[in-house]
């Protein structure tokens, strides 16, 4: 296996230690061949140059892609530009590829007010909708997602439905988050945490406003990471003197385990559009790993897994009041949070990632086959 990726960067636009921007280097990583290309980089803020950043590795992801022996091509979105590249490199080489499609695109950049309908939108949509004809294979991470390609004309038979799911090696319950709350001074607190891209569609302003009216003081509100609302969420905060929040820098994978063991609950919230209602966020997958109860603020399929499993609570996106109702349900003395900790293992392990790749595995093969 060989993937196609650039130097890591996001979401701060600036290189990883120990890589650099180069037209072409190698690596391995875990037995997989790794080859890394040049693309402008920025960092993840304003449209223009994160467009520029996206095509610029659509073009130089092709070239690497030319030279390269190859059975099946698997192009993701998003990046939107990366299936560009796929779609080319399957027509020149004469080889199968695969749509793994991840996020709706454009509508999704619709959604958060990045785009507005008219020329552009239409045309990109239409180049959208060609990839996905063109694609031997689709494979959508939701049912949603499949349903609404079927309602524009893509065929059911054409498409595999393989979700996220937990990566029951990396997260797992047995890890003691306490360190992290007494370097932070939050022993005594119930740690609500969102750990992730601090990014246009995940509203999290709102859940500033939020934090603002808790008057139960023991609710600490921690973000980790980092992203283009990050600056400005931080500039909230500080402006309206908000005791009872924590900005944490960006961490690495690895360290991502240790601080979900600190928190309490794990925040999951989106905007609230009729888009989002057909996602499934990865962090639903890597809290209930770690046996972390769930406040999610997504509606539709995401909504769905939660209820179903028990693994949380679920509050109406961008309704303060429901949002806090549900905060205040959360309650580590009563034995309702333990279950829904107990649930979230539970959902875990129905989403093991090991069985959900073997999945897609069968589904290359039989495309190859």
């Amino acid at each position: 296996m060989t993937v196609i990726t650039c130097a890591p960067n996001f979401p701060q636009g600036e290189v990883y230690e120990g890589y650099e921007n180069k037209l072409h280097q190698k690596e391995e990583m875990d037995g997989i061949k790794v080859i890394r290309v040049w693309s402008y980089i920025t960092s993840n803020k304003g449209f223009i140059k994160r467009t520029l950043d996206y095509f610029s590795f659509a073009v130089t992801s092709f070239f690497a892609g030319l030279f390269k022996k190859t059975d099946v091509i698997v192009a993701t979105s998003p990046q939107f530009f990366t299936t560009w590249s796929g779609w080319a490199l399957s027509k020149l080489k004469r080889k199968p590829w695969v749509f793994e499609l991840r996020d709706l695109w454009p509508e999704s950049i619709k959604s958060v007010g990045a785009m507005r309908e008219g020329l552009l939108y239409d045309m990109l949509e239409k180049i959208e909708l060609f990839l996905y004809w063109s694609a031997d294979l689709v494979v959508p991470v939701t049912d949603a997602f499949k349903e609404n390609l079927i309602n524009r004309g893509i065929p059911s038979e054409k498409q595999v439905v393989i979700p996220n799911g937990s990566n029951l090696d990396l997260f797992n319950s047995d890890m003691d988050g306490n360190g992290i709350q007494e370097d932070l001074g939050l022993e005594d607190k119930f740690l609500v945490g969102y750990i992730g891209t601090h990014g246009m569609a995940h509203n999290l302003d709102f859940i500033l406003d939020c934090a603002e009216e808790v008057s139960d003081e023991k609710y600490h509100f921690m973000f980790i990471g980092d992203g283009a609302e990050k600056e400005k969420l931080v500039k909230q905060a500080r402006e309206q003197n908000m005791e009872n929040v924590t900005f944490v820098d960006p961490v690495p994978k690895e360290e991502v385990p240790d601080y979900l063991a600190s928190v309490d609950v794990s925040l999951v919230p989106l905007k609230k559009s009729d888009t989002f209602k057909t996602v499934i966020p990865s962090k639903i997958f890597e809290a209930a790993a770690m046996d972390t109860p769930i406040l999610l603020g997504v509606e539709g399929q995401a909504k769905e897994i939660i209820e179903e499993y028990e693994a949380g609570l679920c509050f109406e996106p961008e309704n303060k009041s429901d949002f806090i109702e549900k905060l205040e349900a959360f309650n580590k003395k009563d034995s309702v949070y333990e279950e829904k900790a107990q649930n979230a293992a539970k959902l875990a392990k129905a989403y093991d990632r090991e069985k959900l790749a073997r999945k897609m595995l069968d589904a290359l093969k039989e495309l190859v086959d």
